[in-house]
């Protein structure tokens, strides 16, 4: 029996871009360093700026994963990471963990694009076929031109070229965008000639932070039990981290890493399909320079030190509790991590969740998928976050609660073996629905006990943290999340507590495969279903009992949804009080923007541009304030706009700087209970747009540009757009296409606009998801695919 699943699901199939294009500046295989060129050095950032915006990911077409020269090396594949219908595990590409020569990756299917043969390499000639493209500049392209993520992906070998590019002729680097300028095009051709020469890459690192890595090593490697079991939870939750260090140069970043040989030598890393799995023998902890272009999607920073280390200490090692033997290595340990790290009390790690609660979120988004994340379609396309407080949380205050919840809080991972349909069942039914019950008794009995959950139960960051309250995007293929409560009121919000927190985190982040089989990614989007269930459900608790299920009910409309929740959700908690005297008849927003009033010094209660009262609005002279009447809902015309739009607006004569801001589509759903069928499931009526001052997403779909004297006709033509048309004409007037003649002068401005924002948190956007505006825009039908579970 066929199923249609949207592609969210299995984090993206194909890619947008093409073939494949060059390599960035970054680390080389050690064997096949090459000499430094002054071709290589002048061309370093050109390759950056227009080569790694393409390929930089999992997605990168052919896997030609060009954000170091290790991916130059690798060369390209004909095999996909991102396939919905594979029934067994693919084999594992990741670039400098699963092989480290040349040789090594020919045995696994890569190929060169850089060798020429008898003809120029691949590399020269994709180039020279894009110099003849002739497309119409500023003109949407060629109907036969598909730039979707879904696209075909064709990865031509040598021999294989002239047959592409006769099929496709327009075929060329760099794919379906505006020529390059003369001098970068000329720039790339002599390297490409040239062999394509990698720089000298810098190895010796100063004095004073090999000193501070060999502190950092020295304590995850301690000898004691105590020690060892904190080392590896620490190891399995920044595994991905670009690890920084306090106090270095902002650009300056590691990776830590489980290695055969300790500190002092050469790393040797061990290659794990997952963080938990078994390492296969002795290992150390080590930290190893990440080098190559930092990726904006990819970029998830953790800083770490000495006051770091001290407060590890503090967390865990200065509380008093006892380990008598270190747990085994395995999916089924990995699958249930409130049971591994049991010793270690419940109030560190959640402590250590709480200490770098934008961290962790992020890794849920950005984690091991670029193609944004398998739980994107499960979500809303905004909410705000808050979390427990770690004294109202019973998994921290009482011993009992986290002891008898353990056994019905494993993940999908956990149960690899064993039928289909009693793995189904394992964490749709004995797992998450008996755990909503055995938590709503639990706190329902503590209600009556102490008194309903308040204010004084939602965490305050401790008077320090901005990560207490946070804003997460949804925009279809992709997430992001910021610091604060960002926009109008949201339809839903979550509060997490401890055994959700961990529990997301290892769903999505240490126990997520990238390349796993079909399964794996169903299972894993299903049970992030009820883990948001999880979360929406401890927001209710703090409202009225009367409202809760009401609310409910309108996040959940729709044909079969009702039948869904009874399979997917226990019975709600409609009677238990509230210990908060509401003083008005709207407490879902009293709640939400009262959570802002407890740290004033931390987050600013209005939203100058979409969420303000008076004295809290931007003025109406400044570019802020006149682009406020766009957020206005509902907002009819917002359904016509890209999911993430960048306006650039122009100072021109007037005086001040550039300003840049982001325009998010907000789309509204019946509800986010299904994996499929998506487009029946939108009320694109209830679409809202929120503005932001400067960037925080990955993916640009699209820019605009406009004047600070014309910023009032945007905000007019937008506004009145009804139709397609309409929003055509907005393009032709403001937007900057794909084939705009100054696209690549533009995109620079844009991509200096983030970097100035914040140069430890920078990183290169990503232009794969870049629209091309027309008549038509199926784009969202064609992110639905078919696989079989026969």
């Amino acid at each position: 029996m066929r199923s249609k699943l949207e592609i969210d699901m299995i984090a993206g199939l194909l890619c947008m871009l093409g073939v494949f294009v060059l390599w960035p500046a970054g680390a080389v295989l050690a064997e096949d360093r090459q000499q430094e060129s002054a071709a290589a050095t002048s061309v370093e950032d050109v390759l950056n700026k227009r080569c790694v915006v393409c390929h930089g990911c999992y997605d990168a077409p052919c896997q030609l994963k060009l954000s170091s020269p290790d991916g130059w090396l690798r060369g390209a594949s004909k095999q996909k990471v991102y396939e919905s219908s594979r029934l067994d595990d693919a084999p594992m590409t990741r670039l400098g963990i699963d092989a480290k020569t040349v040789p090594e990756w020919r045995k696994k299917g890569f190929f060169s694009v850089t060798e020429p043969g008898e003809e120029p390499s691949v590399l020269e000639r994709l180039l020279k076929a894009g110099r003849e493209n002739d497309f119409k500049l500023g003109a949407a392209l060629p109907d036969d031109i598909d730039v979707s993520p879904l696209r075909e992906n064709v990865c031509a070998m040598a021999p294989e070229v002239d047959d592409y590019l006769e099929e496709h002729p327009d075929g060329g680097m760099p794919f379906a965008m505006a020529p390059l300028p003369e001098d970068e095009y000329r720039q790339l051709l002599s390297w490409a000639q040239a062999g394509a020469p990698a720089p000298q890459q810098k190895t010796d690192l100063p004095a004073d932070v090999t000193k501070q890595l060999g502190s950092i090593e020295s304590f995850l490697n301690a000898d004691d039990l105590r020690s060892k079991l904190v080392a590896r939870y620490v190891y399995e939750h920044l595994f991905l981290a670009h690890i920084h260090l306090e106090d270095d140069e902002p650009r300056r970043f590691f990776r830590l890493i489980r290695s055969r040989t300790p500190s002092g030598e050469p790393p040797d890393e061990i290659p794990t399909r997952r963080p938990f799995d078994d390492p296969g023998g002795p290992f150390h902890y080590r930290l190893v320079p990440l080098n190559g272009t930092i990726l904006f999607k990819e970029h998830m920073v953790y800083e770490i030190g000495p006051k770091r280390l001290q407060r590890y200490r503090d967390l865990f090692l200065g509380t008093d509790w006892t380990l008598e033997a270190l747990p085994a290595y395995s999916g089924q340990t990995g699958g249930n991590p409130l049971s591994t790290f049991r010793a270690i009390p419940p109030r560190s790690r959640y402590q250590f969740l709480l200490d770098d609660a934008l961290y962790f979120v992020r890794s849920f988004i950005r984690g091991p998928v670029c193609y944004g994340q398998v739980a994107v379609n499960v979500i809303e396309d905004r909410f705000w976050v808050s979390f427990l407080d770690p004294d109202s949380d019973l998994s921290v205050t009482d011993p009992a609660y986290l002891e008898n919840a353990i056994p019905i809080l494993e993940l999908p991972v956990a149960r690899a073996d064993g039928k289909l349909k009693e793995r189904l069942r394992s964490f749709l039914l004995d797992g998450p629905v008996k755990y909503q019950d055995f938590r709503k008794r639990h706190y329902a009995r503590k209600t009556a006990r102490d008194g309903g959950p308040d204010y004084g139960d939602i965490w305050d960051g401790d008077g320090r943290s901005l990560d207490a309250r946070l804003t997460v995007y949804r925009n279809f293929s992709s997430a992001s999340v910021v610091q604060g409560f960002v926009g109008t009121l949201p339809e839903t919000a979550w509060v997490i507590d401890f055994p959700l927190f961990e529990r997301i985190y290892y769903n999505l982040v240490a126990g997520f495969d990238v390349f796993g089989n079909v399964e794996h990614q169903l299972t894993t989007r299903l049970y992030m279903d009820s883990l948001r269930r999880e979360g929406e459900r401890i927001f209710l608790s703090f409202l009225p009992p009367d409202i809760r299920m009401p609310m409910h009910e309108s996040w959940y409309q729709g044909p079969l949804v009702s039948l869904v929740d009874q399979w997917k959700e226990s019975q709600l908690d409609i009677s238990s009080a509230t210990g908060i005297a509401y003083k008005t008849s709207f407490p879902r927003r009293e709640f939400l923007t009262h959570l802002l009033t407890m740290e004033p010094r931390l987050w600013p209660v209005t939203d100058p541009i979409n969420r303000c009262g008076a004295g809290g609005c931007a003025a109406g002279d400044t570019s802020a304030g006149i682009l406020r009447p766009l957020t206005v809902e509902p907002a009819p015309f917002a359904k016509l706009m890209p999911d993430i739009a960048v306006l650039i607006v122009e100072a021109g004569s007037q005086e001040g700087d550039d300003e840049v801001f982001t325009l998010v589509h907000d789309k509204a759903h019946s509800n986010v209970a299904f994996i499929f069928n998506e487009d029946l499931r939108r009320e694109p009526e209830k679409d809202a747009l929120t503005i932001v001052r400067g960037q925080f997403s990955s993916y640009p779909n699209f820019i605009f540009r406009t004047s600070r004297a014309d910023l009032p006709d945007f905000v007019r033509a937008v506004g009145a757009m009804e139709s397609r048309r309409d929003y055509l004409e907005v393009v032709e007037r403001f937007g900057i296409r794909r084939t705009h003649p100054q696209f690549w002068s533009v995109f620079d401005q844009v991509q200096a606009s983030l970097d100035a924002q914040s140069a430890l948190q920078a990183g290169l956007l990503d232009l794969h998801r870049y629209r091309d505006p027309k008549p038509q825009d199926p784009i969202e039908r064609l992110f639905e695919f078919t696989f079989s579970l026969d």
